[in-house]
């Protein structure tokens, strides 16, 4: 995945209802650790990194990166939302932005995907005015595939990788994301 573009970055810290979406610090460290060893997080990704490899290649700070959002609940990370030029994993995207998103287990079933994924979304038609947003998941990421319809994606197709069908939609700044 490439840079977004143009765009000032890090833009100021989104806030929402509950949450802040803003830039990694230190110390989101050990939740993002936390988040990427996750056996139910990477059910869909092709299982939880080891996290002793994951305390070797993050020293510090999770990366920062134009297209990266901590989700920040009272002064805590709870996930990240990705907003990247897709540059040919997914075929039918490259060049567009892909949307990705991933909570702590312990953040979900509580609106905050929607609520963060939104935001950014809102964010991202203000920078990019009439830009679409593509989404990939796995039809079997039940929560995945209702968040997407909640966010307005509509699907363009289904397709077999990774061993599973997959999902593929696309959200315009013209759908509302609330």
């Amino acid at each position: 995945m490439t840079e977004l573009g143009s765009v000032a970055w890090p833009p100021a810290p989104i806030k929402t209802e509950r949450l802040v979406l803003r830039e990694p610090e230190a110390r989101d460290r050990a939740a993002a650790i936390e988040l990427m060893a996750s056996p139910e997080v990477g059910t869909y990704l092709g299982g939880p990194q080891p996290r002793d490899e994951l305390e070797r290649a993050m020293p510090g700070a999770p990366s920062r990166r134009p297209g990266r959002f901590i989700v920040d609940l009272d002064g805590a990370m709870i996930g990240q939302i990705t907003l990247y030029r897709e540059t040919g994993h997914l075929r039918q995207a490259a060049g567009r932005a892909e949307l990705g998103y991933l909570f702590l287990p312990e953040a979900w079933g509580c609106g905050y995907a929607a609520e963060a994924c939104g935001a950014a979304l809102d964010w991202f038609a203000d920078a990019f005015p009439s830009e679409q947003v593509v989404l990939a998941t796995q039809t079997a990421n039940v929560r995945s595939m209702r968040l997407a319809a909640k966010l307005g994606f509509t699907e363009v197709e289904r397709y077999e990788a990774y061993g599973a069908e997959q999902w593929f939609g696309m959200w315009s700044p013209a759908t509302p994301s609330d």
